[in-house]
């Protein structure tokens, strides 16, 4: 297979910057400022009008131009830095190969529905996309083997513009493939194709590629002229259309993404599906190992052992769901194939409490490994999904959390990793999920971090009312409302940032709910309050385009004019002015409704201090000096949260972030203090490389490891597997737990338990096994302790005693003496094999618990 070139480098580049097209082929460039400023120095005003999109701006210089750059010293000295700089960051060793130099045979394929890298690639809505793109980057920067697999927008999400009215306007535009940092894939002189198969016709697919550093991802385009007009919209834009397309697009994604990979040959033992999207790419493989003549039951473990799962919805609507008559209709030619286990297949996405067809559910039947993004989102959703896995605990339940990070390169502004540079350990990149090298931040002169941020505000001060004066100027308003935008928001004042998807839940409003208030806290001369606020809602979400038109609506009242601006057309590149620039994230979803949220992770690592409900990374991220909470942990309801929110974010702004910035003369040293504890206590931690070496070593590797296994000797590990779920599953009935001798005393009613002294106690009890070994099981008593006023469960193994004999086997084991059988513990027993990947792979669970 050869790469296809860009249609700028079949020109006559001169030798000084023969290499200028590769540079531009590969999304490193927007991680490394040195390349971003090369690409600046070419031509400044070009660079900027193409959206900072290095291979537009190669196309569209003329030939003298071209002579004139490879005659400038200045710049072909630049030049052979900043490719100097790619060709070691190519080349060099790699955290991965250092220390897993002996698993070369690993390759993780990472499925997403986007991907966002960079502005000049607009193929993303959001946080889930940017997370995907950080995720490949910080994999590219380890040496992680990670191929992505997405699909190609061909009108991106959308163009956001506000109206003079505060209405959200939607703006689809086709882009030039050939203009964008991408190549299509050339497999014999043409571009690699792959087809799915839809009920009456096959879908062509296109493939292009990205190279994101030493890494690929893989692209799907439906636009083929083989294609029916309404099939090359499948990939026109992102989370467009109704169900129908979505399901289509889920099948491209997930289908289209497995044949591409063998296309490609391509066979991964790792599969990491990223959000329920791509969820069918588990029925391929299936397809796949079932026409090579596996049992049903065998492939599925194959299947199985082979995924990783990441889900980031905390409410059930949040997931993908379709009906079963849309799915039988979509998969038809699919099932049609394997009409004998046709009730099987749809059984893995089947939710029996809805009757429809969930993705997450077909995820989570088909994927060994599954987490959340935050601890507290671990948490929801293994109470989200305990059923899956019967009469256990949700703490129990086999859903992990790995909480999500953002790429630090491509989120710190260059003069914050010059202060690093200079301050930090040399290794401070390489190394920085270490957090003995952030503790180098204390040496950091509050003059050096003060000017610094002092220009980055101005800097986003400027783009804000650039940004102001051209929707103003669209909108056809007078030119006295357009010129009262350059003196909009001022340079001294503190400033609020708040910027993320105007979804509902995430309350971008919140801080209206009482103006007389707020008007008293943002006009006071001494100590001025500003807000910039950005963010699109989905052209479908008529609430969430409420949000921007109130904040628009309250922008525009006197007392908050040039106070209180809302910007339109939120992307990457104004994420980095904020999130660089503001001195205060803002951040009050409903909790606990914000899975992980990154944006404030980002405002971390520039010194912008968190101002956030405990919800998400949040929770786990604060440590009550590195920024400020906004009300508690409890799980209130909705009216009450908003009632405790609403005041707490008052009285913090009024009592201890107001006077904090302002109280201190020209030079904040408490404020600078508590910037220097928020990234010395959260960059190490809340970034991607932290992030992607914990799911390489919590699950790629044991993913990879497992899936091999589960291959060797023609799927004998598989098959043994999924026949021995299959005696289980069959004869689990016959377990029972018929005797119980807990050996208790009364408790004395006359002493309180506070005051017993500790003691022990042996238990037994009899088990009833039927066909079942007892070596295949594990009999537990299960009880709670109080710690620091939660209820935490206690698990103690049961040893046998005896001889096994009519199929009962007697158990025992010590446990505290006060315990009585039935109101204070139970005894389960529960099936285990050294071949699973977690303690509850099958959900059968006997506990005394169900017949109490």
């Amino acid at each position: 297979m050869q790469a296809a070139v860009f249609p700028q480098a079949v020109k006559q580049w001169p030798s000084p910057i023969a290499r200028l097209s590769e540079l531009a082929a590969n999304l490193w460039f927007s991680w490394n400022h040195e390349a971003l400023a090369l690409f600046a120095d070419i031509d400044a005003v070009k660079w900027a009008a193409s959206g900072h999109n290095p291979v537009r701006l190669l196309q569209d210089l003329d030939e003298s131009h071209i002579v004139a750059l490879s005659n400038n010293t200045e710049f072909t000295e630049h030049y052979r830095r900043v490719m100097d700089t790619f060709d070691a960051y190519l080349n060099g060793r790699t955290w991965f190969q250092d220390k897993y130099a002996d698993r070369s045979y690993v390759q993780i394929a990472y499925f997403s529905a986007e991907f966002g890298f960079h502005e000049s690639l607009p193929i993303y809505s959001g946080g889930l996309g940017i997370l995907a793109g950080d995720h490949t980057k910080s994999a590219s920067d380890l040496g992680i083997p990670l191929i992505g697999i997405g699909l190609l927008y061909k009108k991106g999400y959308f163009t956001q513009k506000i109206d003079a009215s505060g209405g959200q306007q939607s703006e689809l535009y086709p882009y030039d493939f050939t203009k964008l940092p991408i190549q299509p894939v050339i497999q014999n002189g043409e571009q690699l194709t792959v087809s799915i198969a839809m009920p009456g016709r096959a879908i062509a697919l296109q493939i292009w590629q990205i190279q994101v550093g030493r890494n690929r991802v893989y692209l799907l385009d439906a636009d083929h002229a083989s294609n029916q007009p309404a099939d090359k919209e499948l990939t026109a834009q992102l989370y467009g259309g109704n169900q129908d397309t979505r399901i289509a697009q889920e099948m491209v994604l997930g289908i289209g993404g497995v044949k591409t990979l063998r296309a490609l040959g391509v066979y991964p033992n790792v599969y990491h599906i990223n959000e329920g999207h791509a969820a069918f790419l588990t029925l391929e493989r299936l397809k796949e190992l079932l026409q090579l003549g596996l049992p049903f039951h065998a492939a599925v473990e194959t299947v199985r052992s082979a995924t990783v799962f990441t889900t980031h919805t905390p409410v059930p609507a949040g997931h993908d769901t379709f009906s079963i008559e849309m799915v039988e209709h979509y998969l038809g030619p699919y099932l049609q194939e394997l009409s004998r286990h046709k009730q099987q297949i749809v059984t893995l996405g089947l939710d029996h409490h809805t009757g429809q067809f969930n993705m997450t559910h077909l995820a989570m039947n088909t994927a060994g490994m599954r987490n959340g993004v935050s601890k507290l989102h671990g948490q929801v959703s293994r109470e989200m999904f305990k059923e899956f896995h019967g009469h256990i605990d949700a703490s129990e339940v086999p859903i992990g959390s790995i909480t999500n990070g953002v790429h630090l390169d491509t989120w710190t502004a260059p003069q914050w990793k010059e202060l690093f540079d200079r301050f930090l350990p040399g290794t401070w990149r390489e190394e920085q999920a270490n957090k003995h090298q952030w503790q180098q931040i204390e040496v950091i002169p509050d003059e050096s971090i003060w000017s610094v941020h002092q220009q980055l505000k101005e800097d986003l001060i400027r783009f804000a009312r650039q940004n102001l004066l051209e929707q103003r100027k669209r909108n056809g308003e007078s030119e006295e409302r357009i010129q009262e935008v350059r003196k909009y928001l001022n340079p001294k004042a503190l400033t609020i940032g708040f910027a993320r998807r105007f979804a509902t839940y995430k309350r971008a409003n919140m801080i209206f709910n009482d103006l007389y208030r707020l008007k008293k806290l943002m006009n006071d001369p001494d100590r001025p309050v500003q807000f910039i606020f950005a963010g699109k809602a989905h052209p479908a979400d008529y609430p969430g385009q409420e949000l921007i038109r109130d904040i628009y609506r309250v922008s525009q009242m006197k007392e908050f004019a040039g106070k209180i601006v809302i910007l339109e057309n939120y992307d990457m590149n104004m994420a980095r002015y904020l999130v660089q620039g503001v001195d205060v994230w803002l951040n009050n979803p409903r909790r606990p409704l914000e899975a992980s949220g990154t944006s404030g992770q980002k405002a971390a690592m520039n010194g912008v201090l968190n101002f956030s409900v405990l919800d998400g990374w949040w929770e786990e991220g604060y440590n009550g000096t590195n920024g400020w909470a906004i009300g508690s942990t409890g799980a209130a309801d909705w009216a009450a949260q908003e009632k405790e929110n609403t005041q707490a974010i008052y009285h913090i702004l009024e009592k201890e972030i107001i006077p904090l910035y302002y109280n201190q003369g020209a030079l904040p040293h408490q404020w600078i203090s508590r910037m220097k504890r928020s990234i010395q206590s959260l960059s190490p931690v809340y970034n991607t490389h932290r992030m992607v070496q914990d799911y390489t070593e919590e699950a790629y590797l044991p993913t990879a490891e497992r899936a091999r296994l589960f291959v060797a000797n023609h799927y004998d590990v598989a098959t043994k597997v999924a026949d021995y779920k299959q005696f289980i599953r069959n004869n689990w009935y016959h377990v029972k737990i018929i005797g119980i001798d807990d050996r208790s005393a009364k408790l004395s009613t006359e002493i309180p338990l506070a005051e017993m002294k500790p003691t022990t106690k042996e238990i037994t009890a009899q088990v009833h096994f039927g066909p079942i070994w007892p070596q295949d099981t594990a009999v537990e008593v299960v009880y709670y302790e109080e710690h620091a006023g939660d209820w935490k469960q206690k698990i103690v193994s049961m040893e046998p005693s005896g001889e096994l004999t009519d199929q009962l086997q007697s158990f025992k084991a010590t446990i505290p003496g006060h315990l009585v059988h039935g109101p204070h513990f139970s005894i389960r027993v529960r099936p285990i094999s050294a071949n699973f990947a977690h303690s509850f792979e099958l959900s059968l669970v006997t506990s005394t618990l169900s017949w109490q």
